[in-house]
């Protein structure tokens, strides 16, 4: 353990803050402590950040409601929609048959309003590969 500042070994110890041992460098007479407070939130928060969000929440509720800060909330929704944007698929696809849905929406004397909405996560998600799916078949009929 080196003093940050200095890099020197020659240190002594110099009370705790917050639960944490700070140290004094000998050479320059610097302050710090080794053990980093730990500000990571779990991917279960950051989850549920998403999902407030995608119900319409605003950023500053959403800190006020999970006890983070809300230019926090923010970073992690503005990272989650360029992750989006990695997976974007090149092909689009724009009709996907799915026979049960298919069928009962056939059924039905009233059809206006019936409509499924699709969300394609990328290229090996399981829309992606059903899309394919399907196309192989009208290829073969």
């Amino acid at each position: 353990m080196n003093c940050p500042r200095c890099k020197s070994s020659s240190y002594n110890k110099n009370g705790k803050v917050d639960g944490r041992q700070r140290y004094k460098c000998q050479d320059c007479g610097y302050n710090y402590s080794v053990e980093l407070k730990s500000t990571a939130f779990s991917t279960s928060v950051k989850r549920q950040a998403l999902q407030l969000y995608l119900e319409g929440l605003g950023f500053r509720s959403i800190g006020r409601y999970l006890g983070v800060s809300h230019v926090s909330v923010q970073r992690w929704i503005k990272k989650f929609g360029q992750e989006l944007e990695d997976l974007k698929s090149e092909n689009e696809i724009s009709v996907v048959k799915v026979d049960e849905m298919l069928t009962y929406i056939a059924n039905k004397k009233n059809t206006a309003g019936s409509g499924l909405l699709l969300i394609e996560l990328g290229k090996s998600s399981s829309t992606a590969l059903l899309a394919a799916e399907e196309a192989k078949l009208e290829k073969l009929i």
